[in-house]
């Protein structure tokens, strides 16, 4: 937490000062009390004696109630800020991971860090910290007090602070670890409720609702079952604090008591000796409160710690080698794989990639088809680098990606993702996705190209509806075409389609086809296509089978080889 508040760390100054002063003030307090027994009571001006004091008490009140204020404002907002601090750090660690790190673990976990996580770590700084580090001020500088006023009922008091400090020891260790435990089970329970909205309409369709609120609930009263363990333990050390404390308390006044009434301790004294005993023991109670909330935050702060140091598999270069940039007569976007193999860590024994070579040059459409597990899509992942080969290099324009600044690559590439992503945004924000500069005419006009301005015109606010979640107000065909006007916006020197038409229907797949064609021309454009038109249109297709390029050429050519293309077409040609 510490590198989080250091450029705060006039706040933090402040807020210190403004918790000593009210500690101080607090202390000062019980000599106040004393003056009012002793000499408000007792002097010899009567009524005024007394009156002097309680104004000076009331003073002393004032000042503490603003030091508090001060404190409680500074500290409250050290914990705002901390705590945007602490989201903003883990969304952005979370963009640095590539989507392989998603595919092996929940997103529900990250969400969880997100806001629960976090939550417990801005009430430390917030609030639990604050109050910790004044009931620790408080309850020294009471037992100073303590033996400023009377030495010996201070031993008192003294005597017991091990038998509460133990309980600190033992139950503060285990409810730490509970903590964790029940940290793992609310984001158990986070992740199941965000896959089971995500997909509700697969929900309703199986009457699966009953049998996912029984998982749902039985996940919940694992949650209250982890949570309850960890109050368990709190109550115990709070139990076992209070009654020895307070029981220090009811000791010292007993023998205070009969220390007034053999006229060695005046009743000032013993009034100012019972108030900073129970300042001890009010404090040490916080403590080992607080206590609880400090394990339980060492809890979030291990699951945060863990995130954020889970190091990217897809790093930048530390000196990243520029991309060349286009010149007249040397378009670029060539793209080349050499001698790739890939294994995925599910499965280490099966080659997702072989020894695949291929190229694609500028100006050329080349078709990726062949059957399902085949390793067209993991031909995407690679050209993207959001994965890198085990052996083998891709490259563009020349440049092996591992020394190329992601983002420099990235943004040289169009993709158009078979389930395209829509966000929850109006359709301008969607388009205009990958450049968020474009003006109001190259966003109409990249709809217009991509068959979607029809559509789009046609709905109530025009570029301004707003899509919902996920665009489940557009149809799959009416998505396909935004993801598409996103890509071609970007102008990239190089597109990947992944099935770019497949939720079209005939005419509009057509249009399509036809703006595709025409801005392919002086681009590289890579395809994973089944689609009739696609193959035909496609300068060669490469046939992929077993994570190996398996045949190359063009559509007649291939046909009139026969092998697994021909089978393929026959097939699907003869189904469109």
């Amino acid at each position: 937490m510490l590198p989080l508040l250091r450029p705060h760390a006039g706040r933090v100054a402040a807020a210190v000062l403004a918790m000593g002063t009210a500690a101080g003030l607090l202390l000062v307090l019980g000599q106040g009390l004393r003056r009012i027994v002793d000499e408000g009571f007792a002097g010899r001006d009567g009524v005024s004696s007394l009156d002097g004091h309680a104004l000076e008490v009331l003073a002393l009140v004032t000042l503490l109630a603003l030091s508090t204020a001060a404190r409680f404002y500074l500290v409250s907002w050290l914990g705002e800020r901390v705590g945007a601090s602490l989201r903003r750090q883990v969304f952005a660690h979370s963009l640095t991971l590539p989507p392989s790190h998603y595919e092996q673990r929940r997103t529900g976990d990250v969400l969880t860090l997100l806001t629960a996580d976090t939550e417990i770590l801005r009430n430390l700084v917030g609030s639990a910290v604050s109050q910790w580090l004044r009931a620790l001020v408080t309850a020294l500088g009471a037992l100073t007090m303590l033996f400023v006023t009377s030495a010996w009922l201070a031993l008192l008091v003294i005597a017991v602070v091990p038998l509460i400090v133990l309980p600190l020891v033992a139950f503060g260790r285990r409810e730490r670890r509970l903590s964790r435990t029940a940290q793992e089970r609310v984001a158990d329970l986070g992740a199941q409720a965000e896959e089971t909205l995500n997909a509700m309409a697969a929900v309703q369709a199986h009457v699966h609702e009953a049998a996912d609120l029984a998982r749902f609930t039985a996940r919940a009263e694992e949650s209250v079952a982890a949570s309850l363990a960890r109050v368990r333990v709190r109550a115990l050390l709070i139990l076992s604090v209070i009654l020895l404390g307070f029981g220090a308390i009811t000791l010292s006044l007993w023998a205070g008591g009969r220390e007034v009434l053999a006229g060695r301790l005046t009743g000032g004294e013993l009034s100012a000796f019972v108030f900073y005993a129970v300042l001890v023991a009010s404090s040490v109670t916080s403590l080992s409160e607080l206590w609880s909330e400090v394990q339980r935050a060492g809890g979030a702060a291990e699951r945060l710690h863990e995130f954020l140091q889970t190091v990217p598999a897809i790093q930048p270069p530390p000196h990243p080698v520029p991309l060349p940039a286009p010149r007249p007569g040397r378009p670029v976007g060539r793209l080349a794989f050499e001698g790739v193999r890939l294994h995925y860590p599910t499965r280490p024994d099966r080659a997702a990639l072989d020894g695949v070579t291929l190229s694609v040059e500028p100006g050329e459409t080349v078709a990726l088809v062949g059957p399902s597990g085949a390793g067209k899509t993991t031909l995407f992942q690679l050209a993207l680098r959001f994965r890198d080969p085990d052996s083998g290099r891709v490259t563009l324009d020349g440049v092996d990606l591992r020394d190329a600044d992601p983002a420099a690559l990235r943004a040289r590439i169009g993709l158009v993702p078979q389930d395209p992503v829509i966000f929850g945004a109006d359709l301008r924000d969607n388009i205009r996705y990958g450049r968020p500069d474009a003006t109001e005419s190259e966003i109409r006009a990249a709809a217009e190209a991509a068959d979607a301005a029809g559509f789009i015109e046609a709905l109530p606010q025009g570029y301004a509806t707003f899509l919902g979640e996920k665009g489940v107000r557009l149809s799959g065909g009416q998505r396909q075409r935004v993801a598409i006007a996103r890509a071609l916006l970007r102008d990239p020197p190089l597109l990947l389609l992944d099935e770019a038409t497949s939720a079209l229907d005939a005419e509009s797949e057509a249009a399509v086809q036809s703006a595709l064609a025409r801005l392919s021309r002086g681009r590289a454009v890579l395809v994973i296509a089944h689609r009739l038109a696609t193959v035909r249109r496609a300068d060669r297709i490469i046939v992929m089978e077993a994570g190996r390029a398996v045949a190359e050429g063009t559509h007649d050519r291939l046909v009139a080889e026969g092998g697994l293309y021909a089978r393929l077409a026959r097939l699907q040609f003869a189904a469109g």
